[in-house]
């Protein structure tokens, strides 16, 4: 499926693996060109060279940066100052008890998987908007609307990141640029499959086996019982970029593989 998305460029924070880097991947394919964040620069430089293996008619470029430090942030935007899409996936999660989240904690959360979004939406927006076609992507997360009390810190910031996904997306009225976010629920990235690995590992166990049996044990609520592939979120977020999704606008859309049980 052509996406026409040929020689549009996207920046994709947080795409050196995981959900970010399957985003990253999927709209290369389509023809975009990404700009590749991360923190590391060796860890960003080899992602792009990976992409520009995988998609030779594509310019992948290296815009890694720490979204959280202004010098840093300020330095991409002059070094990248345009951008048709923006994917703001970059986040930090943990389980923690609500007593052990520090107001420390509390800001490194709001500042890491909030305000370094906002910047970049502030920034990359007022240009979408000029040139009469933007995409803006949040990655939230089925936390933001069931809390399930483990990381009260991560399941906040997921809900501000809705809420800001819908103020901006009323500032697009009549436009076509959108404001969108994906809700994954609980995703293989390469963290979470070490776990599993290391859950079973004295177990001559097929990665499939291991894998029913953590979701039928640990999440059951799942419907699909499996962990949803970055791939999938890949393909799906690519479509919402597309200008085949214009009709999104300030939605949240779920692909949490049923583990969100009520119907909004």
């Amino acid at each position: 499926m052509d996406m026409r998305l040929t020689s549009k460029t996207a920046l994709v924070t947080g795409s050196t693996k995981g959900i970010g880097k399957a985003i990253a991947i999927e709209l290369a394919r389509e023809g975009v060109h990404v700009l590749i964040n991360g923190r590391n620069v060796e860890e960003t430089e080899k992602t792009v060279q990976e992409i520009k293996a995988l998609f030779p008619a594509t310019t992948p470029q290296n815009a890694a940066a720490d979204l959280t430090d202004r010098k840093q942030l300020e330095a991409l935007f002059e070094k990248h100052p345009q951008a048709d899409i923006l994917v703001n996936n970059a986040g930090i999660y943990e389980i923690m008890a609500y007593e052990d989240v520090s107001h420390e904690v509390w800001e490194r959360y709001f500042h890491t998987n909030v305000l370094a979004a906002h910047d970049l939406c502030k920034h990359y927006m007022p240009e979408m908007l000029s040139n009469g076609f933007g995409r803006i992507l949040f990655i939230a997360s089925e936390e933001a609307l069931m809390p399930s009390g483990q990381m009260p810190q991560y399941a906040v910031t997921k809900s501000m990141l809705l809420s800001l996904s819908k103020s901006l997306s009323k500032l697009t009225a009549g436009t076509e640029v959108t404001v969108n976010s994906i809700m994954p629920g609980p995703t293989l990235s390469e963290n979470v499959h070490q776990i599993i690995e290391h859950l079973y590992s004295d177990e001559d166990i097929p990665f499939a086996e291991k894998e029913k049996r953590f979701m039928a044990a640990n999440l059951p609520q799942s419907e699909i019982q499996r962990f949803i592939r970055p791939s999938e979120i890949g393909r799906l977020a690519a479509f919402v970029c597309s200008p085949d999704a214009s009709a999104f606008k300030g939605s949240p859309i779920r692909m949490d593989g049923g583990m969100v049980p009520t119907i909004f």
